[in-house]
């Protein structure tokens, strides 16, 4: 579908969705009002989207208690997913992004031992970018990735800092320089490294966590230096970072209930 075509959604096909996504968030099993509220819809309208995805055996319904949870039937459509690869899963997603904004994306494998593998990348057609070797390894510290991952795991201070100093940085940030944007990091989930990491490349990162909170994927948008405005870059992190939850979400466990609160 090309971008320039206006999009049409399907309210009723949004409300379902809505649903499935909170019962999929809770893991167990709920009655048609609390539904209703937690999805801000109405009562009767989601009674007839119950019954409807009951019907299609997408949701099972207990009789006794009144309530649903999510059906048998869903498997059917998460079966040929099981045998992909993350990597496979998530490069759709990811291509969209690098196509719309004319980026490279990198994704890393995020290890036990802190360290990040390179296991893909993902270009526009037609840019100049730099060149990454797959199985690349780095520090778990370094970069935008470093910075996002030491503010999702809530580092102190000098835990941050003995991770800092195992990077060997091109252009050196600085310690207080590189815990301000962990700080920022924490509240943004986007982490920003302007040349420090490699001279001359513009790297925005965002992180995928489990349902334990433990980063496990890492994205990052690795540019030339001077390509991209700095807003051009922000809306870069805030494109990866809405796919981080949908990662989160889909191969990792960790879902955003409707009202936009994590339920880990």
């Amino acid at each position: 579908m090309s971008s320039d075509q206006p999009q049409k959604l399907v309210p009723a096909v949004q409300n379902a969705a809505k649903v499935i996504r909170l019962l999929s968030a809770k893991g167990t099993a709920l009655g048609a009002t609390q539904i209703a509220r937690e999805c801000d819809l109405n009562v009767s309208s989601v009674f007839n989207i119950l019954r409807t995805l009951h019907h299609e055996g997408w949701l099972s319904f207990d009789e006794a208690t009144k309530s649903y949870r999510l059906g048998l039937g869903l498997l059917t459509f998460a079966a040929p997913l099981l045998a992909a690869s993350p990597a496979d899963l998530v490069r759709p997603v990811v291509a969209d992004i690098a196509e719309r904004h004319q980026v490279m994306i990198a994704l890393w494998h995020i290890t036990d031992s802190e360290r990040i593998v390179l296991i893909d990348t993902i270009t526009a057609d037609r840019i100049v970018q730099a060149v990454i070797a797959r199985d690349s390894r780095l520090p778990v510290f370094a970069g935008a990735i470093g910075r996002c991952y030491a503010a999702a795991l809530n580092l102190d201070r000098d835990t941050a800092r003995a991770g800092f100093d195992t990077v060997r940085w091109q252009t050196d940030p600085g310690f207080d320089a590189y815990w301000s944007d962990v700080q920022n990091a924490h509240d943004s989930r986007i982490g920003f490294d302007h040349g420090n990491l490699f001279r001359g490349l513009e790297i925005v990162a965002v992180i995928a966590r489990d349902s334990n909170g433990t980063p496990r994927m890492g994205m990052s948008s690795i540019t030339i230096a001077g390509q991209h405005t700095m807003q051009d870059l922000e809306r870069v992190g805030d494109d990866l970072s809405r796919a981080a939850l949908q990662i989160e979400g889909s191969l990792f466990g960790r879902h955003t209930l409707p009202s936009g609160k994590e339920n880990a």
